[in-house]
């Protein structure tokens, strides 16, 4: 069994032991706490059906502790723990008994449905007799993923479907794949809108992921609006609105559940979307710098300016010359750009271009809004929204691109070209931040208690490498340091974007409560690790190739593809392969499916969901994929006997972030490797190896088919991120091992 071990680097003057007083009553305190959570555990453990797990009662004491004393704790708590149940008891007690609220957030769609559909219902129902009162329990997403009743009505124009294809995917779009029909083919856009108005006019709340199946990001676009483009107390129908009844809610519940894509939203510039709180619980903790930087992502291109453009001329009835001229001058400069990071900052050609459209942008700001002409008619005031809300977002992408280059020393600037959903080759500018800790450390951890967690925080052993990436934790020689907030646009507001937040759509009301920032150190965190119930070194074995070459180039050796050969026979199919490329995982599935006689799968066959469930339901079958299966897959029993990981998972060179990154530590004399590659490599090898060992009844083999985790010396740092299962580079042992097994069903 894997054990618990702390780390505390900020240990508090009450923790120190003492012969009586603060300390003695400290202690006293914790104990009557511990008793008082481990019955409530017990409660609701028992209404799950459970029995007590050691891990998961250690850490519901330490969420109680951190909750009681105001420190943040990271907690590293291994598959099979119960770590939702290990949050949540604690959790809801302090938020009925010390009425404060508590904000739980997720990573994943699925998670979220758990908690908010299974163990938070359950918790609140079997601690209701022991509580001053029951738990009030809200859910709470970004607005666009609620129906608006007002565009459904007709409040909105009709949306130009050529305009459809300009603008990127709202976040979450992959979450919501194109569905597949009855016959297997999957349905037209048309067919999707058909179907997703005649659930509008029965649906209680409008939540898009009520809707099953479900449609794709163009057809939800018919029918919802996001916060810019809403009408706010303007609207008609604002007392029917459903995700203003969902912040409404919000704002009265002890716990809400919600998602790191509204952490990244509150962190990069509008901390009101989430309702006010002194808790904040973030699962899958291991994934929020990563969605915080992709919400602090900005992108420019001659298409969205197009659009934004489209917009005005069609709602706003306004000429756009000036943008069509920056616009095209803007394609002259930086089509011939190379693609890569800007490590200077934009060429001074291609700032003076960007400028020009912030300056045309902020312009037609001024003249965008809805008067009297546009009252009564239909969609004219949701079309003038519409088109204000796409060229305010125009004009501060393009301010925060052309701003002073001592402005943007954490900003992260490049060039990108790729297809978009017409087939066609476009040129993208990014800016993105360089490091996200400040954001992170003031914008959602400052004033309130933090409890993040995952399986996989401690990093090499460590939980430095999370506390750094999460502003606990200051050294420039091993992380960069981002900025505290994103510049705001302050010119949008006297440029007329007071119109795209009017009726603070996005904003909660009473917001202003404070009292806890005064008890709450930023630097006061805890790292614990409450192990796992499995016997890893007894149910799996990782298996290193250390016989193979170094990968390459090439997407896959003739060397890795007999390996794997010979492993996936080994285990009668049985096998999830991870790969860090589209295309390696192509090689791998077309070569097994002519050398083997097992079904495989790869991923972009089906949904993943659907693919998934082939996967479990079919012993023999394999499924190959990349990033979405090295996290979040979770088939338990003997579908899932051998994980296959084609290399160490290492960033891209190319990265423009990371490499960024991983520059200003070897300038601030650290090691920029360890600190950005390798820690992101081990990230991944901790939750790709981790798809194994499910249950207490799983056995099988991780096999990583590159030598360099046992030949190179950050091996060990990678190694120790892993589970611990018994090591070995003895291919042969591990065949034979994965024959009995499969012998044995």
């Amino acid at each position: 069994m894997h054990q618990a071990r702390t780390t505390d680097p900020t240990p508090a003057a009450a923790d120190v032991p003492g012969a009586g007083g603060p300390a003695a009553d400290v202690t006293g305190r914790a104990s009557s706490a511990h008793a008082a959570v481990d019955e409530l555990l017990d409660l609701a453990v028992g209404a799950l059906g459970g029995g007590r797990r050691e891990g998961q009662r250690t850490m519901a004491h330490a969420v109680a502790d951190a909750l009681a004393g105001g420190e943040h704790l990271l907690v590293q708590a291994g598959t099979g723990t119960g770590k939702s149940l290990g949050y949540l008891v604690p959790a809801v007690r302090h938020a009925v008994s010390e009425d404060e609220r508590v904000v739980v957030s997720t990573a994943t769609l699925a998670l979220q449905r758990q908690v908010m559909t299974r163990d938070l219902p359950l918790v609140t129902r079997a601690l209701a007799g022991r509580l001053p009162r029951p738990a009030d329990i809200a859910l709470l997403k970004g607005w666009h993923n609620y129906l608006c009743v007002h565009k459904v009505a007709g409040g909105y124009p009709e949306d130009d479907q050529g305009a459809l294809f300009d603008v990127p995917e709202r976040p979450g779009a992959a979450d919501h794949p194109a569905p597949v029909a009855d016959a297997g083919e999957r349905e037209t856009l048309g067919e999707q809108v058909v179907r997703v108005r005649e659930w509008a006019q029965a649906t209680d709340t409008g939540d898009r992921d009520d809707l099953v199946p479900g449609v794709a990001d163009r057809a939800w676009r018919q029918v919802s609006v996001t916060a810019m483009e809403c009408l706010g107390s303007s609207c008609p129908v604002l007392e029917e609105c459903f995700p203003d009844a969902a912040r409404a809610r919000a704002r009265e519940a002890d716990v809400v559940v919600t998602n790191h894509a509204m952490l990244g939203i509150a962190a990069t510039g509008s901390p009101h979307v989430l309702p006010e709180h002194d808790v904040l619980v973030v699962d899958e903790a291991h994934e929020l710098t990563d969605r915080v930087t992709a919400q602090a992502t900005a992108e420019l291109s001659v298409a969205t300016i197009e659009h934004a453009a489209r917009l005005a001329r069609r709602h706003g009835g306004v000429p756009t010359t000036d943008l069509d001229t920056a616009s095209q001058h803007l394609a002259s400069v930086v089509v011939p750009l190379p693609e890569g990071r800007f490590r200077d900052g934009l060429p001074e050609a291609a700032r003076l271009a960007v400028a020009a459209v912030r300056d045309a942008a902020r312009t037609l700001l001024t003249v965008l809004k809805p008067d009297a002409s546009t009252k009564g008619r239909d969609g004219a005031e949701g079309g003038v929204k519409m088109a204000n809300a796409a060229m305010l977002a125009l004009f501060e992408t393009a301010e925060r691109m052309a701003a002073d280059p001592e402005d943007l020393r954490h900003t992260v600037l490049w060039c990108a070209r790729g297809e978009d959903r017409r087939g066609q080759v476009t040129t993208r500018l990014h800016a993105a931040p360089l490091a996200v800790d400040g954001l992170v450390r003031t914008q959602l951890l400052a004033g309130r208690t933090g409890v993040l967690t995952s399986a996989t925080l401690a990093l090499g052993g460590s939980f430095d490498p999370v506390a750094r990436a999460l502003g606990l934790a200051s050294r420039p020689d091993a992380a960069p340091a981002g900025p505290p907030s994103l510049p705001v646009a302050a010119s949008a507001t006297a440029a007329g974007s007071g119109t795209a937040t009017a009726g603070a759509p996005d904003v909660l009301p009473g917001t202003e409560r404070a009292g806890r920032a005064e008890r709450v150190d930023a630097g006061r965190w805890r790292g614990l690790d409450v192990g796992s119930p499995f016997d890893y070194p007894r149910q799996g074995i990782c298996y290193v190739a250390r016989r193979l070459p170094t990968p390459g180039r090439e997407p896959a050796t003739d060397a890795q593809l007999d390996e794997i050969a010979t492993l996936v026979e080994a285990a009668g199919g049985r096998t999830l392969g991870l790969f860090t490329s589209r295309r390696a995982a192509q090689v791998a599935a077309e070569a097994m499916r002519e050398r083997l006689d097992v079904p495989v799968l790869l991923q972009g066959d089906d949904q993943l969901p659907t693919l998934v469930a082939q996967f479990a339901a079919d012993e023999p079958t394999c499924l190959f994929g990349t990033l979405s299966l090295w996290q979040g897959v979770d088939v338990p029993g003997p579908a899932c006997r051998l994980v296959v990981i084609d290399r160490i998972p290492f960033p891209r060179p190319d990265d423009p972030v990371r490499s960024a990154r991983s520059d200003a530590v070897a300038a601030a004399g650290g090691n920029g490797f360890m600190a950005v590659s390798a820690t992101h490599a081990a990230l991944l090898l901790a939750q790709g190896a981790g798809r194994l060992v499910r249950s207490g009844e799983d056995r099988g083999v991780v096999a990583v088919l590159d030598p360099r985790l046992e030949t190179a010396r950050y091996g060990e740092f990678l190694r120790r991120s892993m589970p611990p299962f018994w090591r070995t580079t003895d291919r042969d042992l591990v065949v034979a091992a994965l024959r009995r097994l499969s012998a044995a069903g």
